[in-house]
């Protein structure tokens, strides 16, 4: 069983208008974004990064806007809603500010004995926020959510699948394990992690596959503190049998990727080097941050992507 693993580091998902999105993101659920560069196999489109104050491994909920994307048809095989933790007693605040602007999906219930509030994205991405008790870490800023209202980061993602055992077995390889069932979910948690430590699986064996698009979540990644430590995952994913990409210089992270057996993507992403390695901690996600194989294309890409309005 891996001991690198330290919970979850990002979600990454796709969607079709970038100022939708970092509105919603910012101005809405009052994340900051931590960074603005581009996907690296499609430069011509937007990579955005919203987390917390430092864009802290755990927090950071990133997109690719790709305009004119069909929307995702839900279904197993994907990341079926993401969610974030927040102070215990802060849900009917959550409720009022979403469904003042108009929030779509918002339902109030209970998973696994903790309080959650599900809503839609702007492109029906399937999003909660759940209560999370002795949670510590801190929310970006006192603006525009209060900081006692504030986003923690993630509390965790929920899997569906036509069948759960294989993906909870990789994942007890990967030091979760199994402390609760209901009804369908299955709850793997990590102890000792980055408080992003719940993965929540849904067998459900007679639904279609999912088809990916705007709303859908792309990959989500693992947190391991250095590139020491993903080498010892890599090395122990590929004994076990994954089929495990080289690593791949992410500028802000190293990263490995992976399939699950579920067909979920997997990244192992580095905590180092950080999103301040090419920005002040102060100015975080405000200018355009451009790969090296990619600074050549600046004049063409700053005319051809949208201004971002703050």
């Amino acid at each position: 069983m891996l001991t690198q693993i330290k919970g979850l580091h990002h979600v990454t998902s796709m969607a079709a208008d970038a100022q939708e999105n970092n509105d919603f993101f910012t101005k809405l659920l009052g994340m900051r974004r931590v960074k603005k560069t581009v996907n690296f196999d499609a430069p011509d489109v937007y990579h955005l990064y919203y987390g917390d104050e430092g864009g802290t491994p755990g927090s950071v909920m990133t997109y690719f806007p790709f305009p004119h994307i069909a929307k995702g048809r839900r279904g197993t095989g994907e990341v079926s809603e993401t969610a974030f933790a927040v102070p215990v007693g802060t849900l009917d605040y959550w409720r009022e500010r979403l469904a003042a602007a108009g929030v779509e999906g918002l339902e109030t219930a209970e998973q696994f004995g903790e309080a959650r509030l599900r809503f839609h994205g702007p492109d029906g991405d399937a999003f909660a926020l759940v209560e999370a008790p002795g949670d510590t870490r801190a929310p970006f800023g006192d603006r525009p959510v209060p900081a006692d209202e504030g986003i923690r980061g993630f509390r965790g993602v929920t899997m569906r699948l036509r069948e759960a055992d294989a993906t909870a077995q990789l994942l007890t390889f990967m030091g979760y394990r199994e402390i609760a069932r209901e009804g369908a979910l299955i709850r793997m948690a990590l102890e000792d992690g980055n408080g992003a430590d719940v993965i929540d699986l849904e067998a459900l064996p007679d639904e279609g596959r999912a088809r990916e698009g705007a709303g859908s979540v792309h990959h989500v990644a693992f947190a391991v503190e250095n590139r020491e430590a993903q080498a010892e995952v890599r090395r122990a994913l590929t004994e076990a049998g994954a089929h495990v990409t080289p690593v791949i210089d992410r500028d802000y992270f190293w990263a490995i990727y992976f399939r699950t057996p579920g067909g979920v993507l997997f990244e192992i992403a580095t905590n180092e080097p950080g999103f301040d390695r090419d920005e002040d901690p102060a100015h975080l996600g405000e200018a355009l941050k451009l790969p090296d194989q990619h600074a050549h294309l600046r004049a063409r890409l700053e005319r051809a992507l949208p201004e971002l309005v703050d």
